[in-house]
């Protein structure tokens, strides 16, 4: 069984919400949108979150300033990086909050000028329809995968790749059903993975679907969903690729489990668990978590979290905000560090 133990990195009423979008790029993690009142998004700030302060003590939390043009004010979106950028792609904002329709476009935020750019796509090109609660990753040097999510009425199941340097988009077959919003995907070693979820009536568990980007097929590993011998259904949780003693893995953790009857104006139940796939052994193992310092983060859903790397090739996974069962909006940071 794999082992990790939390470090509190801070807690700040100004990074308090839900539904944002959180990247790592080297020693620093980059927080956007989000809401702290339901269907209100916060400002388009983006706030800088320092994780080279020996992972103890309180890290200081900077606003970088706005530039022109910014993206709008958003909740519900997903973000990814490749090389010192981050990249946005829609969400949902406005009065209506409808998705934010931006034609296939995405946002770039330069972490060095600390500056907003809009890329894409190439004019006459196909490109994906707004959406918000959908799922980001990139392959990390020029081509970013977005999944599923909400547009204006249903759920999606759909795949597509967008090549940063061509700036097109192109449609890769859609993943096994059913269609759904909240999901978690992850890249590793030429492969997307992608598992949990909700459509609409339940929360969706018990399968990791993977995509194999070489043969551009998916093929489906099952697992009992029963907090045994695999993590149960859950949906708004993570998944995340890092490396566990030195074999390629992924990490799930947090969720809900059990949507609110107010729908998005409320807390449903949520999950506090940590469960580590080995992708060779195709196996899952709950990750035995010490408190180590200080007390380990409350459940929750509707968060983000990426990887930082730590010192040793290890791998840590920095997690901010979301929302509670208590339906409060949470402003912490930490790190799980993964021994």
């Amino acid at each position: 069984m794999a082992r990790a133990f939390w470090k509190k990195l801070t807690s700040d009423p100004s990074i308090q919400r839900s539904s944002q979008a959180l990247s790592v790029i080297g020693n620093n993690a980059y927080l956007y949108g989000g809401e702290l009142r339901p269907r209100e998004p916060v400002d388009s700030s983006v706030y800088r979150i320092p994780l080279d302060t020996g992972l103890t003590s309180d890290a200081q939390i900077t606003t970088l300033p706005s530039t022109d043009p910014s993206p709008q004010p958003r909740v519900g979106t997903a973000s990814t990086t490749i090389g010192d950028k981050i990249y946005l792609f829609s969400g949902r904002g406005g009065v209506a909050m409808a998705p934010v329709e931006e034609n296939g476009s995405l946002w770039a935020f330069d972490t060095k000028s600390t500056s907003w750019s809009q890329l894409g796509p190439t004019p006459g090109t196909l490109f994906p329809q707004g959406r918000s609660y959908h799922a980001l990753t990139s392959n990390g040097t020029d081509t970013i995968y977005l999944h599923a999510g909400c547009p204006t009425t249903d759920r999606l199941s759909d795949l597509w790749a967008f090549d940063i340097t061509t700036e097109v988009w192109r449609e890769l077959p859609s993943a096994p059903g059913p269609a759904r919003g909240g999901t978690s995907i992850a890249f590793s070693n030429g492969k997307i993975y992608r598992m949990n979820g909700f459509d609409g009536n339940t929360e969706q568990g018990g399968a990791l679907d993977i995509f194999d980007i070489a043969t551009n097929e998916w093929k489906t590993i099952t697992f009992p969903a029963n907090s045994v011998s695999g993590p149960e259904a859950r949906s708004v949780a993570t998944l995340l690729a890092v490396t566990i003693s030195g074999r390629e893995s992924l990490v799930t953790l947090f969720g809900e489990r059990d949507p609110s009857s107010l729908g998005h104006a409320g807390a449903g139940k949520m999950l506090g668990d940590v469960w580590a796939f080995d992708v060779q052994d195709e196996k899952w193992s709950e990750i035995s978590v010490s408190e180590g310092e200080s007390a380990k983060p409350a459940a929750r859903g509707w968060f983000d979290a990426d990887v930082v790397d730590l010192d040793g090739g290890r791998s840590g996974i920095v997690v901010h905000g979301g929302l509670a069962e208590s339906n409060e909006r949470l402003g912490d940071v930490w790190v799980l560090e993964l021994e």
